[in-house]
Protein backbone atom coordinates (compact mmCIF):
# COMPACT_ATOMS: atom_id res chain seq x y z
CA UNK A 1 0.00 0.00 0.00
CA UNK A 2 1.20 3.45 -0.99
CA UNK A 3 0.58 6.21 1.21
CA UNK A 4 0.72 9.41 -0.69
CA UNK A 5 2.02 12.14 1.11
CA UNK A 6 1.35 16.28 -0.13
CA UNK A 7 4.35 18.11 -0.47
CA UNK A 8 5.22 20.63 1.80
CA UNK A 9 4.97 24.66 0.56
CA UNK A 10 8.00 26.76 0.08
CA UNK A 11 8.96 29.06 3.00
CA UNK A 12 7.14 32.50 2.01
CA UNK A 13 8.93 35.39 2.04
CA UNK A 14 7.59 38.71 1.63
CA UNK A 15 9.58 41.70 1.00
CA UNK A 16 7.84 45.17 1.15
CA UNK A 17 9.89 47.99 -0.72
CA UNK A 18 11.85 47.59 -4.19
CA UNK A 19 14.20 50.16 -2.79
CA UNK A 20 18.00 49.46 -2.88
CA UNK A 21 17.37 47.03 0.52
CA UNK A 22 14.40 45.01 -0.62
CA UNK A 23 15.68 44.74 -4.12
CA UNK A 24 18.70 42.70 -3.28
CA UNK A 25 17.40 40.93 -0.51
CA UNK A 26 15.11 39.52 -3.40
CA UNK A 27 18.37 38.83 -5.64
CA UNK A 28 19.92 37.35 -2.64
CA UNK A 29 17.25 34.88 -2.77
CA UNK A 30 16.18 34.25 -6.51
CA UNK A 31 17.57 31.10 -6.22
CA UNK A 32 16.74 30.10 -3.25
CA UNK A 33 13.99 26.99 -1.87
CA UNK A 34 11.57 29.43 -1.40
CA UNK A 35 8.72 31.60 -2.68
CA UNK A 36 9.35 35.24 -2.82
CA UNK A 37 6.63 37.91 -3.45
CA UNK A 38 8.09 41.42 -3.87
CA UNK A 39 5.44 44.31 -3.30
CA UNK A 40 5.85 47.51 -4.21
CA UNK A 41 3.88 50.63 -4.98
CA UNK A 42 5.61 51.62 -8.18
CA UNK A 43 6.15 48.94 -10.43
CA UNK A 44 10.15 50.14 -10.72
CA UNK A 45 13.56 50.18 -8.97
CA UNK A 46 14.80 54.00 -8.72
CA UNK A 47 18.16 54.51 -8.70
CA UNK A 48 17.99 57.48 -6.10
CA UNK A 49 21.04 58.46 -6.02
CA UNK A 50 21.15 60.20 -9.66
CA UNK A 51 17.68 61.78 -9.20
CA UNK A 52 18.99 65.39 -8.43
CA UNK A 53 20.68 64.65 -12.30
CA UNK A 54 16.72 64.50 -13.80
CA UNK A 55 15.58 67.75 -11.60
CA UNK A 56 18.32 69.39 -13.26
CA UNK A 57 17.55 68.02 -16.56
CA UNK A 58 20.97 65.98 -16.99
CA UNK A 59 18.90 62.47 -17.46
CA UNK A 60 15.55 61.20 -17.74
CA UNK A 61 13.47 59.52 -14.75
CA UNK A 62 13.57 56.53 -17.11
CA UNK A 63 17.32 56.26 -17.84
CA UNK A 64 17.91 55.41 -13.61
CA UNK A 65 14.60 53.41 -13.47
CA UNK A 66 14.01 49.28 -14.04
CA UNK A 67 10.85 47.48 -14.07
CA UNK A 68 10.91 45.11 -10.99
CA UNK A 69 9.06 42.44 -13.00
CA UNK A 70 12.31 42.74 -15.75
CA UNK A 71 15.03 42.18 -13.39
CA UNK A 72 13.29 39.31 -11.87
CA UNK A 73 12.45 38.15 -14.80
CA UNK A 74 14.50 34.71 -14.72
CA UNK A 75 14.05 34.30 -10.95
CA UNK A 76 11.26 31.79 -11.68
CA UNK A 77 10.59 31.55 -7.57
CA UNK A 78 10.32 35.48 -7.19
CA UNK A 79 6.48 36.93 -7.89
CA UNK A 80 6.44 40.90 -8.29
CA UNK A 81 3.04 42.91 -6.96
CA UNK A 82 2.36 46.10 -7.40
CA UNK A 83 0.14 48.02 -4.55
CA UNK A 84 0.80 49.26 -0.88
CA UNK A 85 1.13 47.85 2.00
CA UNK A 86 -1.01 49.45 5.13
CA UNK A 87 -1.70 46.66 7.62
CA UNK A 88 0.60 43.84 8.97
CA UNK A 89 -0.79 41.31 11.37
CA UNK A 90 2.36 39.67 12.83
CA UNK A 91 0.04 37.27 14.80
CA UNK A 92 -1.05 35.66 11.68
CA UNK A 93 1.55 36.30 9.70
CA UNK A 94 -0.58 38.14 6.84
CA UNK A 95 0.01 41.45 5.48
CA UNK A 96 -2.76 43.32 3.38
CA UNK A 97 -2.49 44.52 -0.22
CA UNK A 98 -5.95 46.27 -1.06
CA UNK A 99 -8.17 43.99 -0.01
CA UNK A 100 -5.91 40.66 -0.57
CA UNK A 101 -4.13 38.84 2.13
CA UNK A 102 -0.83 37.65 1.70
CA UNK A 103 0.46 34.93 3.89
CA UNK A 104 4.40 34.86 4.90
CA UNK A 105 6.95 32.66 7.24
CA UNK A 106 9.17 35.45 6.85
CA UNK A 107 8.69 39.56 6.21
CA UNK A 108 11.73 41.69 5.16
CA UNK A 109 10.19 45.65 5.36
CA UNK A 110 12.36 47.83 3.39
CA UNK A 111 9.82 51.03 2.45
CA UNK A 112 13.11 53.58 2.75
CA UNK A 113 12.36 56.91 4.42
CA UNK A 114 10.60 60.31 3.17
CA UNK A 115 11.35 63.79 3.90
CA UNK A 116 11.26 65.43 7.23
CA UNK A 117 10.08 69.17 7.79
CA UNK A 118 10.80 69.14 11.26
CA UNK A 119 7.56 69.32 12.48
CA UNK A 120 6.93 72.26 9.55
CA UNK A 121 5.06 70.04 7.15
CA UNK A 122 3.36 73.52 5.25
CA UNK A 123 6.70 74.26 4.21
CA UNK A 124 6.29 71.05 1.44
CA UNK A 125 4.34 73.72 -0.82
CA UNK A 126 7.34 76.13 -0.76
CA UNK A 127 10.02 73.78 -0.80
CA UNK A 128 9.91 70.42 -2.24
CA UNK A 129 12.32 67.50 -2.00
CA UNK A 130 13.91 64.50 -3.70
CA UNK A 131 13.05 61.42 -3.23
CA UNK A 132 10.90 60.29 -6.30
CA UNK A 133 10.57 60.47 -9.68
CA UNK A 134 7.39 63.42 -9.01
CA UNK A 135 9.95 64.71 -6.64
CA UNK A 136 12.39 65.03 -9.45
CA UNK A 137 10.34 66.29 -12.26
CA UNK A 138 8.72 68.97 -9.83
CA UNK A 139 11.83 70.03 -9.34
CA UNK A 140 12.87 70.22 -12.43
CA UNK A 141 9.91 71.94 -13.62
CA UNK A 142 10.56 75.04 -10.74
CA UNK A 143 14.15 75.03 -11.86
CA UNK A 144 13.53 75.67 -15.66
CA UNK A 145 10.29 77.58 -14.78
CA UNK A 146 12.09 80.15 -13.16
CA UNK A 147 14.49 80.77 -15.91
CA UNK A 148 11.45 80.98 -18.20
CA UNK A 149 9.78 83.58 -15.93
CA UNK A 150 12.64 85.68 -15.41
CA UNK A 151 13.14 86.15 -18.60
CA UNK A 152 9.64 87.68 -19.37
CA UNK A 153 9.69 89.65 -16.31
CA UNK A 154 10.21 93.40 -16.37
CA UNK A 155 10.12 94.36 -12.20
CA UNK A 156 13.68 94.29 -11.32
CA UNK A 157 13.02 92.71 -7.68
CA UNK A 158 11.07 89.47 -9.18
CA UNK A 159 13.52 88.79 -11.84
CA UNK A 160 15.88 88.80 -8.48
CA UNK A 161 13.34 86.68 -6.76
CA UNK A 162 12.95 84.17 -10.08
CA UNK A 163 16.80 83.98 -10.29
CA UNK A 164 17.37 82.97 -6.41
CA UNK A 165 17.43 79.89 -5.53
CA UNK A 166 17.95 78.66 -2.30
CA UNK A 167 18.71 74.68 -1.37
CA UNK A 168 18.34 73.67 1.89
CA UNK A 169 20.61 71.57 3.70
CA UNK A 170 24.28 70.90 3.11
CA UNK A 171 24.35 66.31 2.75
CA UNK A 172 25.33 65.23 -0.75
CA UNK A 173 21.88 66.22 -2.23
CA UNK A 174 22.01 69.46 -1.44
CA UNK A 175 25.56 69.65 -2.57
CA UNK A 176 24.74 67.85 -6.09
CA UNK A 177 22.02 69.84 -6.48
CA UNK A 178 23.80 73.14 -5.88
CA UNK A 179 26.79 72.50 -7.78
CA UNK A 180 24.41 71.26 -10.70
CA UNK A 181 22.12 74.04 -10.69
CA UNK A 182 25.09 76.46 -10.66
CA UNK A 183 26.48 74.87 -13.96
CA UNK A 184 22.86 74.83 -15.53
CA UNK A 185 22.91 79.23 -14.63
CA UNK A 186 26.52 79.65 -15.65
CA UNK A 187 27.75 77.70 -18.14
CA UNK A 188 24.58 75.64 -19.83
CA UNK A 189 21.72 78.07 -20.30
CA UNK A 190 23.82 81.07 -20.72
CA UNK A 191 23.71 81.88 -24.37
CA UNK A 192 20.22 80.49 -24.29
CA UNK A 193 18.07 83.50 -23.43
CA UNK A 194 18.05 87.11 -24.57
CA UNK A 195 16.60 89.52 -21.94
CA UNK A 196 18.09 88.07 -19.37
CA UNK A 197 21.82 87.01 -18.01
CA UNK A 198 21.89 83.90 -16.25
CA UNK A 199 24.86 84.33 -14.68
CA UNK A 200 23.70 87.24 -12.65
CA UNK A 201 21.54 83.77 -10.80
CA UNK A 202 22.01 83.48 -7.18
CA UNK A 203 22.55 79.78 -5.62
CA UNK A 204 22.33 79.85 -1.70
CA UNK A 205 23.28 76.25 -0.18
CA UNK A 206 21.71 76.92 4.01
CA UNK A 207 23.76 74.04 5.86
CA UNK A 208 23.05 73.84 10.02
CA UNK A 209 26.19 72.25 11.08
CA UNK A 210 29.32 73.86 10.77
CA UNK A 211 30.42 72.43 7.37
CA UNK A 212 29.01 71.02 4.34
CA UNK A 213 29.09 67.38 4.03
CA UNK A 214 29.84 66.21 7.59
CA UNK A 215 29.71 62.54 6.80
CA UNK A 216 32.96 63.23 4.75
CA UNK A 217 36.81 64.13 6.33
CA UNK A 218 36.95 67.77 7.00
CA UNK A 219 39.69 68.20 4.56
CA UNK A 220 37.16 66.96 1.72
CA UNK A 221 34.19 68.96 3.00
CA UNK A 222 36.72 71.99 2.72
CA UNK A 223 37.91 71.15 -0.39
CA UNK A 224 33.89 70.93 -1.85
CA UNK A 225 32.72 73.64 -0.14
CA UNK A 226 35.62 75.71 -2.37
CA UNK A 227 34.64 74.01 -5.71
CA UNK A 228 31.43 75.24 -4.77
CA UNK A 229 32.33 78.31 -4.17
CA UNK A 230 34.17 78.72 -7.52
CA UNK A 231 31.09 77.29 -9.53
CA UNK A 232 29.27 80.16 -7.64
CA UNK A 233 27.39 78.69 -4.87
CA UNK A 234 27.27 80.77 -1.77
CA UNK A 235 27.58 78.78 1.45
CA UNK A 236 25.84 79.74 4.66
CA UNK A 237 26.71 77.14 7.52
CA UNK A 238 25.80 77.11 11.41
CA UNK A 239 22.31 78.50 9.64
CA UNK A 240 18.95 77.32 10.97
CA UNK A 241 15.68 78.14 8.71
CA UNK A 242 13.06 79.64 10.78
CA UNK A 243 9.97 80.04 8.15
CA UNK A 244 9.39 79.15 4.62
CA UNK A 245 6.55 80.49 3.48
CA UNK A 246 5.16 82.86 0.63
CA UNK A 247 7.83 82.19 -1.62
CA UNK A 248 9.92 83.23 1.44
CA UNK A 249 12.82 82.11 3.21
CA UNK A 250 13.73 82.94 6.89
CA UNK A 251 17.05 82.16 8.64
CA UNK A 252 18.77 82.84 11.37
CA UNK A 253 22.93 82.68 12.07
CA UNK A 254 23.57 83.54 15.47
CA UNK A 255 21.24 86.42 16.66
CA UNK A 256 21.01 87.62 12.76
CA UNK A 257 17.77 86.69 11.04
CA UNK A 258 17.67 86.92 7.24
CA UNK A 259 14.48 86.95 4.69
CA UNK A 260 15.63 86.40 1.20
CA UNK A 261 12.76 86.00 -1.71
CA UNK A 262 13.05 82.95 -3.96
CA UNK A 263 10.78 81.37 -6.11
CA UNK A 264 12.50 78.03 -6.14
CA UNK A 265 13.39 76.67 -2.72
CA UNK A 266 14.56 73.15 -2.54
CA UNK A 267 15.07 70.83 0.34
CA UNK A 268 17.23 68.28 1.16
CA UNK A 269 17.63 68.39 5.06
CA UNK A 270 15.69 66.31 7.10
CA UNK A 271 14.31 62.61 6.49
CA UNK A 272 12.15 60.55 8.42
CA UNK A 273 11.38 56.44 8.26
CA UNK A 274 8.09 55.74 6.05
CA UNK A 275 4.56 55.47 7.42
CA UNK A 276 4.85 51.71 7.64
CA UNK A 277 7.25 51.83 10.76
CA UNK A 278 4.27 53.39 12.80
CA UNK A 279 2.34 50.63 11.70
CA UNK A 280 4.89 48.16 12.44
CA UNK A 281 5.38 50.01 15.98
CA UNK A 282 1.63 49.88 16.57
CA UNK A 283 1.77 46.17 16.06
CA UNK A 284 4.72 44.61 17.61
CA UNK A 285 5.40 47.07 20.50
CA UNK A 286 9.03 48.00 18.38
CA UNK A 287 10.19 51.32 19.52
CA UNK A 288 10.90 53.66 16.89
CA UNK A 289 13.79 56.28 16.89
CA UNK A 290 12.48 60.55 16.81
CA UNK A 291 12.95 59.98 12.70
CA UNK A 292 10.41 57.16 12.93
CA UNK A 293 13.00 54.61 11.88
CA UNK A 294 12.60 51.33 13.44
CA UNK A 295 14.95 50.00 16.22
CA UNK A 296 16.61 46.82 15.00
CA UNK A 297 18.20 43.79 16.83
CA UNK A 298 22.26 42.80 15.52
CA UNK A 299 20.80 40.28 13.16
CA UNK A 300 18.21 43.35 11.38
CA UNK A 301 14.78 41.68 13.07
CA UNK A 302 12.78 43.30 15.56
CA UNK A 303 12.73 42.54 19.02
CA UNK A 304 10.10 39.63 20.06
CA UNK A 305 9.76 38.63 16.23
CA UNK A 306 12.77 36.61 14.81
CA UNK A 307 10.88 36.09 11.63
CA UNK A 308 10.80 40.15 10.85
CA UNK A 309 12.99 42.17 9.26
CA UNK A 310 13.69 46.06 8.92
CA UNK A 311 16.51 47.01 6.28
CA UNK A 312 17.24 50.69 4.82
CA UNK A 313 16.33 53.72 5.51
CA UNK A 314 13.98 52.89 7.49
CA UNK A 315 15.67 50.77 10.14
CA UNK A 316 18.06 52.22 12.97
CA UNK A 317 21.09 49.83 13.03
CA UNK A 318 23.07 51.17 16.03
CA UNK A 319 25.16 48.42 16.92
CA UNK A 320 28.43 49.68 15.15
CA UNK A 321 30.06 52.62 16.91
CA UNK A 322 26.62 53.38 18.85
CA UNK A 323 25.57 55.61 16.04
CA UNK A 324 22.84 54.56 13.38
CA UNK A 325 23.77 53.70 10.35
CA UNK A 326 23.90 56.51 7.66
CA UNK A 327 20.65 56.35 5.15
CA UNK A 328 22.09 55.48 2.11
CA UNK A 329 22.61 52.85 -0.65
CA UNK A 330 25.32 50.83 0.00
CA UNK A 331 24.05 50.12 3.89
CA UNK A 332 20.53 48.73 2.41
CA UNK A 333 22.37 46.82 -0.21
CA UNK A 334 24.52 45.15 2.25
CA UNK A 335 21.29 44.66 4.67
CA UNK A 336 19.49 43.07 1.84
CA UNK A 337 21.96 40.56 0.90
CA UNK A 338 22.53 39.43 4.66
CA UNK A 339 18.68 39.21 4.76
CA UNK A 340 19.00 37.24 2.01
CA UNK A 341 21.52 34.95 3.23
CA UNK A 342 20.37 34.75 6.88
CA UNK A 343 16.86 33.55 5.38
CA UNK A 344 18.16 30.85 3.76
CA UNK A 345 20.70 29.80 6.45
CA UNK A 346 17.85 29.25 9.25
CA UNK A 347 16.07 27.16 6.85
CA UNK A 348 18.79 24.66 7.36
CA UNK A 349 19.51 25.53 10.59
CA UNK A 350 22.23 27.68 10.81
CA UNK A 351 22.78 31.43 11.26
CA UNK A 352 24.97 33.91 10.53
CA UNK A 353 26.95 36.40 12.86
CA UNK A 354 25.00 39.79 13.56
CA UNK A 355 25.06 42.02 10.83
CA UNK A 356 28.49 44.47 10.36
CA UNK A 357 28.43 46.99 7.53
CA UNK A 358 31.39 47.65 5.51
CA UNK A 359 31.99 51.13 5.11
CA UNK A 360 33.16 51.44 1.02
CA UNK A 361 33.34 55.56 1.68
CA UNK A 362 31.55 58.75 0.44
CA UNK A 363 31.25 60.12 -2.26
CA UNK A 364 29.82 63.16 -4.12
CA UNK A 365 29.79 65.42 -7.24
CA UNK A 366 30.60 68.77 -7.29
CA UNK A 367 30.74 69.78 -10.71
CA UNK A 368 31.86 68.64 -13.92
CA UNK A 369 35.31 67.05 -13.65
CA UNK A 370 34.60 67.97 -9.89
CA UNK A 371 33.87 65.39 -6.96
CA UNK A 372 35.11 64.16 -3.59
CA UNK A 373 35.95 60.73 -2.80
CA UNK A 374 36.38 59.69 0.54
CA UNK A 375 37.40 55.93 0.68
CA UNK A 376 39.23 56.15 4.01
CA UNK A 377 42.44 54.93 3.30
CA UNK A 378 42.71 57.55 0.36
CA UNK A 379 40.90 60.57 -0.48
CA UNK A 380 40.51 61.81 -3.57
CA UNK A 381 39.34 65.45 -5.11
CA UNK A 382 39.00 67.04 -8.54
CA UNK A 383 39.18 65.24 -11.77
CA UNK A 384 39.90 61.67 -10.34
CA UNK A 385 37.70 61.63 -7.98
CA UNK A 386 34.88 62.81 -10.41
CA UNK A 387 36.00 59.84 -12.94
CA UNK A 388 35.49 57.38 -9.75
CA UNK A 389 31.95 59.36 -8.78
CA UNK A 390 30.91 58.05 -12.46
CA UNK A 391 32.59 54.63 -12.10
CA UNK A 392 31.03 53.20 -9.11
CA UNK A 393 27.44 55.00 -10.20
CA UNK A 394 27.20 53.10 -13.38
CA UNK A 395 28.26 50.07 -11.35
CA UNK A 396 25.78 50.38 -9.45
CA UNK A 397 22.84 50.77 -11.84
CA UNK A 398 21.30 47.38 -12.01
CA UNK A 399 20.26 46.54 -15.89
CA UNK A 400 22.95 46.51 -18.80
CA UNK A 401 21.01 49.15 -20.97
CA UNK A 402 20.46 51.67 -18.10
CA UNK A 403 24.28 51.63 -17.46
CA UNK A 404 24.80 52.00 -21.67
CA UNK A 405 22.29 54.74 -21.77
CA UNK A 406 23.82 56.66 -19.31
CA UNK A 407 27.27 56.04 -20.19
CA UNK A 408 26.17 57.87 -23.51
CA UNK A 409 23.98 60.83 -22.02
CA UNK A 410 26.91 61.53 -20.04
CA UNK A 411 29.42 61.52 -22.77
CA UNK A 412 27.27 63.77 -24.59
CA UNK A 413 26.91 66.33 -22.17
CA UNK A 414 29.90 66.30 -21.05
CA UNK A 415 31.22 67.11 -24.70
CA UNK A 416 28.68 69.50 -25.69
CA UNK A 417 28.01 70.95 -21.98
CA UNK A 418 23.97 70.93 -23.14
CA UNK A 419 21.38 68.97 -21.13
CA UNK A 420 18.54 67.30 -23.34
CA UNK A 421 16.46 66.77 -20.40
CA UNK A 422 15.15 70.31 -19.50
CA UNK A 423 11.77 69.53 -20.09
CA UNK A 424 8.79 71.47 -18.10
CA UNK A 425 6.21 69.08 -17.11
CA UNK A 426 3.86 68.41 -15.39
CA UNK A 427 1.43 71.48 -13.30
CA UNK A 428 1.16 74.59 -15.22
CA UNK A 429 4.75 76.86 -15.28
CA UNK A 430 4.47 79.46 -12.63
CA UNK A 431 4.62 82.44 -15.26
CA UNK A 432 3.82 85.38 -13.67
CA UNK A 433 1.83 88.20 -16.22
CA UNK A 434 4.86 90.41 -17.28
CA UNK A 435 4.47 93.87 -15.42
CA UNK A 436 3.72 96.97 -17.52
CA UNK A 437 5.80 99.70 -15.02
CA UNK A 438 8.87 99.43 -13.16
CA UNK A 439 7.64 99.69 -9.43
CA UNK A 440 9.29 97.97 -6.87
CA UNK A 441 6.46 95.80 -5.54
CA UNK A 442 7.22 92.61 -4.94
CA UNK A 443 3.97 91.37 -3.80
CA UNK A 444 6.06 90.37 -0.28
CA UNK A 445 4.73 91.50 3.02
CA UNK A 446 6.03 94.88 4.54
CA UNK A 447 6.68 93.46 7.54
CA UNK A 448 8.74 91.12 5.40
CA UNK A 449 10.63 92.82 3.06
CA UNK A 450 13.59 90.47 1.98
CA UNK A 451 17.31 91.23 3.07
CA UNK A 452 19.76 91.89 -0.30
CA UNK A 453 22.93 89.59 0.40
Amino acid sequence: MVVSREKKAPHQVVIVGGGFGGLYAAKALANANVDVTLIDKRNFHLFQPLLYQVATGTLSPADISAPLRSVFSKSKNTKVLLGEVNVIDPKTQQVILGDEIIPYDTLVIATGANHSYFGKDNWKEFAPGLKTVEDAIEMRRRIFSAFEAAEKETDPEKRRAFLTFVIVGGGPTGVELAGAIAELAYQTLKEDFRNIDTSEARILLLQGGDRILPHIAPVLSKAAAESLAKLGVVIHTQTRVTNIENEIVTFKQGDELTSIASKTILWAAGVQGSALGKVLAERTDVECDFSGRVIVEPDLTIKGYKNIFVIGDLANFSHQNGKPLPGVAPVAKQQGEYVGKLIQLRLQRHTLPEFHYTDVGSLAMIGQNLAVVDLGFIKLTGFLAWVFWLVIHIYFLIEFDTKLVVVIQWAWNYITRNRRSRLITGKEAFLEPQTVNNSNNSQIPEKKQPVKL
